[in-house]
């Protein structure tokens, strides 16, 4: 496994030089050629037009889709881009076939936004939503899920890193129970593609979804949405456009067959161009690097936080990533993360409304989130432990 040159990649990355930039699981700083690939799409925009950009550009466009099969272990077929993780979770989620009685598996772990979709489903159609509890690790309890799975099951959908810790759930086990069980499985990859590999063979998802402007480097505005062949053609998307499907006679259409299904026809042509530079930056680098780097920096940022009195780490699992909540007592976590902002660190805050399941049983109401990638430091963790305020 290549190193990664980390002096190279922070002259790749603009905002170093101003920021210590721990909030990769909110938005990274974007590499230069991210950015100049978006700018360069907007600029040829400006000069001929945005339909002449697109088609001059027809062949970065369709690259995306070849580098994003390239990232997760798919066929390029099985591939949607669309405008985000949340987008994309909601696409899949909602094309499911809902009836009265069936049942969601899901983890403590989940973030909110899941959370209310479950939900509404349930208010909606009927459907039960189960929380699978946590093993003595803190991670989602395999065993107990097993024991969970009837045929009344109709999806297990988990996040594989919650947006609130540095958990990493057991994603290829989770994968076994639901093949033996045959029944359909949503991963949120939201805050593990790009610091980490993720294949959706070894996992054995059906549906996974992420974001570009997290681990990934990649605009704002962009996502993704990965769909196996041996389930897409059960799912009719819950939205239907021209690009999405075809107006077969004046009162039929057909769902074409890829999984651009999941797709509309409006979209941000340079975002997706910076989309696919973004993976191929990353591949580059290689996710095995990535994920060996990202891993050892947060555990000297946890070492460095429990040496210090009244800070407590928040984070369980038996794997845990490049995600790291804490807590100072005697302070608020939005003031301490406002403080470190002043010194020019970036972090994050996680609260208990994003999530319940998880918090709530351990008497959390928020965490300082401080999240590494490869192109910090240790002199940055240094920085970030040296401003933390004194307990009170």
């Amino acid at each position: 496994m290549a190193l990664i040159d980390v002096e190279r990649v922070r002259r790749e990355t603009a905002g170093v030089a101003r920021v210590v930039h721990l909030n990769n699981a909110g938005a990274s700083l974007p590499p230069r050629p991210v950015v100049d690939a978006v700018i360069g799409h907007l600029r040829l925009e400006e000069q001929i037009g945005g339909y002449e950009a697109a088609a001059a550009q027809a062949g970065r466009i369709e690259h995306t889709y070849d580098a994003l099969a390239r990232l997760v272990g798919a066929g390029r077929d099985d591939i949607a881009v669309v405008e985000n993780a949340t987008r994309a979770w909601d696409m899949a989620f909602h094309s499911l076939p809902w009836a009265e009685g069936d049942r969601i598996l899901t983890a403590r772990a989940e973030y909110a936004s899941n959370a209310i979709a479950f939900l509404q489903t349930a208010r909606r159609h009927g459907v039960r939503v189960d929380v699978v509890p946590d093993d003595a690790h803190g991670q989602l309890d395999v065993d107990a899920l097993r024991a969970m799975v009837d045929e009344r099951v109709r999806l297990i959908a988990i996040t594989h890193v919650p947006t609130q810790g540095g958990l990493v759930n057991p994603a290829a086990e989770i994968g076994e129970v639901a093949r033996q069980a045959g029944v359909v499985y949503l991963l949120d990859a939201c805050q593990s593609i790009g610091q980490m590999p993720v294949d959706v063979g070894e996992i054995g998802c059906d549906l996974l979804t992420a974001t570009g402007r997290k681990f990934l480097r990649a605009p704002r505005g962009t996502g993704f949405l990965y769909c196996s062949p041996r389930i897409r053609e059960q799912l009719e998307p819950p939205f239907l456009d021209l690009h999405a499907a075809a107006w077969t006679s004046a009162d039929g259409y057909r769902v074409r067959g890829d999984a651009r299904r999941f797709e509309n026809w409006e979209t941000y042509c340079a975002g997706k161009i910076g989309l696919g530079t973004a993976v191929d930056y990353a591949l580059d680098l290689g996710l095995d690097a990535i994920g060996a780097r990202v891993t050892r920096l947060a555990a000297t940022l946890r070492a460095r936080l429990r040496t210090l009195p009244g800070v407590r780490v928040h984070d369980r699992g038996v794997r845990l990533c490049g995600i790291v909540t804490f807590t100072v007592e005697g302070h608020d976590s939005q003031d301490v993360a406002r403080a470190l902002r002043a010194g020019g660190i970036n972090v994050s805050v996680s609260i208990a409304d994003h999530a319940r399941w998880d918090f709530e049983p351990r008497s959390l109401t928020s965490v300082v989130r401080a999240s590494v990638h490869y192109y910090n430091t240790d002199d940055e963790i240094d920085r970030l432990v040296d401003a933390l305020p004194a307990p009170a």
